[in-house]
């Protein structure tokens, strides 16, 4: 169970690293996730929530027309992404918020996306869990991340360097958000998965009433 000291202590380090953050999430788009940035956020439409928006990475993949928020936990991070959509010249609102308790009514957003995020906030099923909660019926989850490789031996090396990543900074390498989604009870309607099964993407439609 994750303790409000280790909450605290990892929000403290997300925050001091947001430019190291968007440095290495840049090299491993390059080298890792390759498109996956515009495969999740070229299928968003309407009113879009991004959880754990951080940086602004994906800002530049949505299509024109959606309206756009975000939330994340680290202030620093929140700041950079307003710069880049201003830089961009794209009307968001991005704000300081926390995945697992969002500010949002029930059914109130079309889309809700969340990329390379699950991995790092400590209760991860309560965050798939809130991001379906906002969902309107019929509403698409987009998620994209780093999961527990398909090759045994990688799943061996994650395993490993979990009991460093975790204690330090909350990052886990053998989560797979497509566990919660199906429990949810939502329809994956596209799912893919590369890299030794390291990265794993997914659309997924909430029922309608």
């Amino acid at each position: 169970m994750v303790t409000d000291e280790q909450r605290a202590r990892w929000a403290r380090c997300w925050d001091a690293s947001a430019d190291r953050t968007d440095r290495s999430m840049r090299r491993l788009d390059r080298l890792l996730f390759r498109d996956t940035r515009g495969w999740v956020c070229s299928r968003a439409e309407g009113t879009v929530l991004e959880v754990a928006v951080g940086t602004g990475l994906n800002l530049p993949h949505y299509p024109a027309g959606v309206r756009l928020s975000g939330v994340d936990l680290s202030p620093s991070m929140v700041r950079t992404a307003q710069e880049q959509a201003k830089f961009l010249g794209i009307e968001a609102d991005l704000r300081v918020g926390d995945a697992e308790r969002l500010d949002l009514p029930d059914a109130s957003v079309d889309t809700v996306v969340c990329t390379f995020s699950l991995c790092g906030i400590p209760d991860d099923q309560r965050a798939v869990d809130e991001m379906v909660r906002v969902l309107k019926p019929g509403g698409r989850l987009l998620l994209a991340d780093h999961v527990a490789s398909s090759v045994a031996v990688v799943r061996l090396v994650q395993r490993a360097t979990e009991w460093v990543s975790i204690p330090v900074g909350g990052e886990h390498f053998r989560r797979r958000p497509l566990h919660h989604v199906v429990a949810a009870g939502l329809q994956v309607e596209q799912r893919e998965r590369f890299a030794l099964g390291l990265v794993e993407r997914l659309v997924a439609r909430k029922p309608r009433a």
